[in-house]
């Protein structure tokens, strides 16, 4: 997300995260930095109305395979709350970065850590980051990490059998309710929402957005 008033807008939904692309490659790659007040530009038209409650949800730095200074830089600068790592980072580097982010930098941190699923075994590469990574996120393949618009069977997610908490992904869309409502795994939390609810590249439909979480919470 990048555009000042999509941002509050989407915000004011009661979601729990908001996902800022720096990855160069992605056409929703954020190119200014996050401001450090309520997640949006000075320059917002957007009224706010003190009548309306106001919830923060947490910001969520997308990366791949990016340098760990330049991911600390972004912590520090845009005030993120989770990273979330969609190359192929390895456990000791998720886990420096956290040694040098908390506390000094950051007072807390939390990692997402992506991964691809074509196959049931494709879970087995999740074990090294136990204890390592907070969540981890189960997409779809893709030579573009993320955002294809593509699904892909979750039904092989029931052999993952971790401990580490995780989010559903892979082509989620309007028409998937029913789909969501009738998956069950202990360790999923929630669900990523990309490509499918967007009129452009990094900017949300908020009013699709609207009508699937009321008739998701229904």
């Amino acid at each position: 997300m990048r555009d000042a008033d999509n941002i509050r807008a989407v915000a004011a939904l009661d979601i729990d995260f908001l996902g800022f692309i720096f990855y160069p490659q992605s056409p929703r790659y954020t190119r200014k930095a996050i401001p450090k007040t309520e997640l949006i530009a000075d320059t917002a038209t957007t009224a706010r109305h003190d009548d309306i409650e106001w919830r923060k949800p947490q910001r969520v730095g997308v990366f791949v395979d990016e340098m760990p200074q330049t991911i600390i830089t972004h912590i520090y600068n845009d005030q993120l709350d989770y990273v979330q790592l969609h190359g192929h980072e390895l456990p000791e580097m998720i886990d420096n970065l956290k040694r040098t982010v908390i506390p000094d930098i950051r007072h807390s941190l939390k990692v997402i850590k992506a991964f691809s699923i074509a196959k049931p075994d494709d879970l087995l590469q999740t074990k090294a980051y136990e204890g390592v990574a907070d969540l981890f996120l189960f997409d779809t393949p893709t030579e573009s990490y993320g955002g294809s618009g593509k699904k892909f069977n979750w039904q092989m997610l029931q052999a993952y059998d971790g401990h580490t908490p995780f989010l559903l992904s892979g082509g989620i869309g309007p028409e998937d309710t029913d789909r969501i409502r009738t998956f069950e795994h202990p360790q999923c939390i929630g669900i990523d929402l990309n490509s499918r609810f967007e009129t452009v590249p990094g900017i949300k439909d908020v009013e699709a957005l609207r009508r699937f979480t009321e008739k998701l919470r229904a």
